[in-house]
């Protein structure tokens, strides 16, 4: 799918165009290779440029090409599963041509650029294609921190449920997030290897005010980086905890029955004893069945009394 952009220089509002023409941007999702060849055709940028963001393991990373710069990042996306939402990371592609045209290319929707086409993004214009970049970057660590609040919130919702109940299931969901927070530091790292290579101003010109907003791309990825390996160690820790927990459980339950066993085996061997095909003083006895039933709860109540005391039941 292709879609057109522009920022009109007089009213500086983002509107949808039909046709490609010169500071427009291109917002390629999941393109044909149809689209992808009529793409390259007008702004005569390499096709195997825009192909190579059709892979969603594509790694964050600047290619520069004969008329064309591949800035590649990572970004945060929302996906439903069976066990409820959760997050992953997809490759966002921005070529910024030399003549005047940036394409953005995703294997799938990407809610990074939204508000962008909203309106949203303050001093936003296509033709200013070096910061229009960097808006990027700066709405795409803004994502992360959201994402990452979210994700704090399910961290505490389970935890909850884990005081409640340590069942497997619940331990697993917690593996889940701990899984997307390893995501998110990986993609994170290597967004920051990218705008500390655009900082440096080989790759492509900064203008006036573009440093600064580089400054604050790069001070928000950091923070979203911190947070996300405060976040990995408290799941960490909590996960440990409760496997802790469920282990622990399962020998208090072991514990309680080898101690009822030690204790219901009094009657057993007694019975055992006294069944032998030998005499026994209370043979004759008219109440020998009860004198033997409460000799043998006598000794297993005092049994249980001494497993009790030292915690063995």
């Amino acid at each position: 799918m292709i879609k057109i952009w522009k920022t009109s220089s007089v009213e500086k509002n983002i509107k949808k165009g039909k046709k490609i023409t010169m500071d427009c941007w291109l917002e390629l999702i999941a393109p044909t290779m149809s689209e992808i060849e009529k793409v390259a055709d007008k702004t005569l940028v390499n096709k195997e440029l825009i192909m190579k963001m059709l892979d969603d393991e594509e790694l964050p990373r600047v290619e520069e090409d004969d008329n064309a710069t591949l800035v590649v990042i990572d970004t945060p996306y929302l996906e439903e599963g069976e066990n409820g939402h959760k997050y992953k990371t997809y490759p966002l592609g921005i070529v910024i041509t030399k003549n005047n045209y940036v394409i953005t290319i995703s294997p799938k929707k990407n809610y990074v650029l939204n508000d962008f086409k909203k309106n949203k993004i303050k001093d936003f214009r296509t033709a200013k294609k070096t910061r229009f970049l960097i808006q990027i970057f700066l709405k795409t660590a803004s994502l992360y921190l959201k994402a990452l609040t979210e994700v704090n919130n399910d961290i505490e919702k389970k935890e909850e449920v884990l005081k409640r109940s340590t069942e497997n299931k619940d331990l697993i969901d917690m593996l889940e997030i701990e899984k997307t927070l390893v995501y998110f530091i990986t993609s994170l790292k290597a967004n920051e290897l990218v705008l500390e290579k655009l900082a440096k101003g080989t790759i492509l010109p900064l203008y006036e005010g573009d440093s600064d907003l580089l400054e604050d791309a790069i001070i928000e990825n950091k923070q979203a980086i911190e947070m996300s390996g405060i976040y990995r160690d408290i799941l960490s820790s909590i996960t440990d905890t409760y496997a802790t927990i469920v282990s622990n459980n399962l020998n208090l339950v072991m514990k309680f029955l080898a101690g009822i066993t030690i204790v219901l085996s009094i009657p057993t061997i007694i019975a055992s004893f006294l069944g032998m095909n030998v005499p026994i003083a209370l043979a004759n006895n008219e109440s020998a069945f009860m004198i033997i039933v409460g000799t043998s709860f006598v000794i297993s109540l005092f049994i249980a009394y001494l497993l009790k005391k030292k915690n063995m039941l």
